[in-house]
């Protein structure tokens, strides 16, 4: 069967010109700065100081992510891209950021690991709620032909957003202490963003895309397809290596190559400020070649960057390797919803992002944790960095028995 595609896609496809388009591409891009550069990326910053004041380990600091991730993905991943498809991205969007602003301001008064573990719980819920799910459904709704470059601006804030955070958090901590830092960073993504989300528009949309029979048939194609399962595990694959990557890159530089606060840092703002160009450079790729091989080029990115971070002996090579991972890192959030599109239904889209960014999310809890608990055991990053790349090749594999377009039943 062939279903019709929202009325608002059509309108947009041929020229995106109206305003409420660019206030979602806009308000995408400032919500994810914040949930996903500052509330994600921006907190590995702060594992460092819970090391040196609690006594806790890497794998410790790491393990809040893991275990909030396991818990909150699987129960919330499906359901959100079930509400997303039923009743809109925007109040889910709306959920996320107040959960968000949550976990900042109580992991910013924590001193045990049960209360850091309780709020590591609304971060995923964040994520969930207001990360990257929403956002990718909003766009795709609302651009068509453009919708490379729209989710390429979009993430952006992403990128933006990790760049910035390290040093808006060492500046905070030097005044405030880098408990105090947390809370005013929760307070600023609460403050910012929910404005943003309670006025965003959502593109008006057919009875025939909104039939729920239509919907759970198409649905049930869709996940009977090899297609689907090879894009999870090459999404799994990729967001564990980068997960594993950055979350311990903090630890690696301060407590593992001595570098200073603000030497690392720098670091963790070049590796984000290349995914800024790496956003740019994907978006724009996928408006002009195949999804499929520009999804490829970001996998192997990924894995080519991992060991020049690990083993750079001097500030060239590891300028080299934030500049290649960073853009590999700029592209892997905003490919994989531009390639679902490209080979399923629309109508669908919450319910299959929903299933693949809550693998996603489990890839990414685990990997930091076992990246962090290898090299408490062993002394060493080698082993975890050589697993790592190994997980992005087999990403990049999988990528490779993709389908190049959708397939009509």
């Amino acid at each position: 069967m062939t279903i019709e595609l929202p009325l608002a896609e059509k309108s947009t496809g041929t020229g995106v010109t109206r305003p409420e388009a660019y206030q979602a591409a806009a308000t995408a891009f400032v919500v994810l700065f914040w949930i996903v550069g500052v509330s994600l990326w921006g907190l590995p910053f702060f594992y460092d100081f819970m090391v040196q004041q609690f006594g806790w380990t890497r794998a410790q600091v790491t393990s809040g992510n893991a275990y909030s991730k396991l818990l909150i993905g699987p129960l919330f991943g499906f359901l959100a891209g079930w509400v997303v498809d039923r009743f809109g991205p925007r109040r889910l969007m709306i959920t996320g950021i107040l959960m968000a602003a949550v976990a900042l301001v109580g992991l910013g008064w924590v001193s045990s690991l049960g209360m850091f573990y309780f709020f590591y719980l609304f971060n995923a819920l964040g994520y969930v709620c207001g990360g990257p799910l929403p956002h990718q459904v909003l766009l795709t709704r609302w651009f068509d032909r453009s919708r490379g470059k729209a989710m390429g601006f979009a993430y952006l804030g992403i990128g933006i957003g990790g760049a910035a955070v390290p040093w808006i958090s060492h500046s905070l901590v030097q005044h405030f202490g880098w408990q105090a830092a947390l809370r005013i960073l929760g307070l600023l993504l609460a403050i910012v963003s929910l404005p943003l989300a309670l006025l965003v528009k959502e593109p008006s949309r057919t009875k025939t895309t909104t039939s729920s029979s239509v919907g759970s048939a198409s649905a049930n194609v869709a996940f009977r397809h090899p297609a689907f399962y090879l894009l999870t595990i090459a999404s799994m694959c990729s967001i564990a290596a980068v997960a594993g990557t950055q979350q311990n890159l903090k630890l690696f530089l301060s407590l593992d190559r001595h570098f200073t606060q603000v030497n690392a840092a720098g670091v963790l703002s070049m590796v984000l400020g290349f995914s800024i160009a790496g956003r740019l450079l994907i978006g724009w790729l996928a408006d002009r070649l195949t999804k499929k091989y520009v999804m490829l080029i970001t996998y192997l990115l990924v894995a080519a960057g991992i060991p020049l971070l690990f083993l750079s002996s001097n500030r060239l090579l590891l300028s080299l390797s934030a500049a290649v991972f960073g853009i590999g890192l700029g592209g892997e959030y905003m490919i994989v919803p531009l390639i679902a599109a490209e080979i399923f239904d629309f109508q669908i889209l919450g319910r299959l992002l929903g299933v693949i960014l809550t693998a996603g999310g489990i890839a990414e809890a685990t990997a930091p944790w076992a990246v962090g608990h290898v090299r408490d055991t062993t002394g060493s990053y080698a082993i975890p960095c050589l697993a790592l790349v190994t997980v992005a090749l087999l990403g990049a594999a999988s990528v490779l028995a993709l389908p190049e377009q959708r397939r009509k039943t």
